[in-house]
């Protein structure tokens, strides 16, 4: 399961729609939307990558378990909908359905609702769905970001300061006590343990790609810690290490690739970004590991 994406742009409206429970936006929204798009190519890859990692997991599950699974994908935000490719497996005669949530971070907000929308189809038509709830310490994930981050810092000036980032959440989530931040936390200090990086010297958290609601959302916001770091004179370059997403899309592209770096860019500061995980065959093996785990 993934958060979705448009196709094509004459579907950015219908599905920035369904972002909003329904709501159209309003004309500026869109044209603000749509704008970022044209910034990054016109439409963002990530219906191509989640289909693309899709078929490295069907390939892995096959190569591990012949002929025992099936991978179907589900969206949030665009179709197929989790619903529908839930109703085509229970269709179809599956046994039982894993759901895996292609984010590492276990939040109810997140990774919680698509589970839960799996079950509330499956369930009333006796099919289980067990569930992937976390990958964020997944040793071929981390061994991922380790290696592609040494590589980056030894293109970057001394002093540079690591900012591990992943996609902030309303504050009333985290108040009600959902784990994410710690979720968070646990992949960057296993990430900076295998550097040898010290927190607050070498690296820190940061949050990104806040909703525009006029509740508050968890923070620093990236480009708020950006700023202290050139104010303070505490680094000559950043990093990114963008670990809460495992695919390129616009919160990357666009609020790292050109926002973050243009503010790192106005402050006279280095700047880089760890890879995306995309259809990467190890950490997609090691998923369809403890795809076959859960359903045992």
């Amino acid at each position: 399961m993934a958060y979705g994406t448009p196709r094509h742009p004459e579907e950015i409206e219908a599905y920035y729609t369904d972002i909003r429970r329904g709501r159209p936006p309003t004309p500026e929204a869109l044209a603000d939307l749509v704008a970022r798009y044209e910034a990054i190519g016109g439409i963002s890859p990530l219906a191509r990558l989640t289909e693309a990692q899709r078929d490295a997991l069907q390939t892995a599950l096959d190569e591990r378990s012949p002929g025992t699974h099936r991978v179907e994908l589900g969206l949030k935000h665009a179709d197929p909908k989790i619903e529908e490719a839930t109703e085509s497996l229970i269709g179809d005669g599956v046994k039982q359905i894993v759901g895996l949530v292609l984010a590492p971070h276990y939040s109810s907000y997140s990774i919680g609702q698509y589970l839960g929308r799996a079950r509330a189809v499956a369930e009333p038509a006796g099919v289980p769905v067990g569930g992937v709830e976390s990958w964020a310490t997944e040793t071929a994930f981390i061994d991922f970001i380790s290696s592609d981050l040494e590589r980056r810092l030894a293109d970057m000036p001394d002093g540079t300061q690591v900012l591990f980032t992943a996609h902030s959440l309303p504050q009333r989530i985290i108040d009600g006590g959902d784990p994410y931040p710690d979720e968070l936390r646990a992949t960057a200090e296993a990430v900076a343990a295998r550097l040898d990086l010290v927190e607050g010297r070498d690296w820190s958290i940061a949050w990104q790609s806040a909703g525009r609601t006029p509740e508050p959302w968890i923070g620093p916001d990236i480009l708020d810690v950006i700023d202290a770091i050139a104010e303070q004179g505490s680094a000559s370059g950043v990093v990114v290490s963008a670990v809460g997403f495992v695919a390129d899309h616009l919160e990357v592209l666009y609020d790292l690739d050109i926002e973050a770096a243009g503010r790192a860019a106005g402050h006279g500061l280095a700047f880089a970004r760890t890879a995306c995980v995309n259809d990467d065959p190890a950490v997609i093996g090691a998923l369809a590991d403890r795809v076959l785990a859960t359903d045992r």
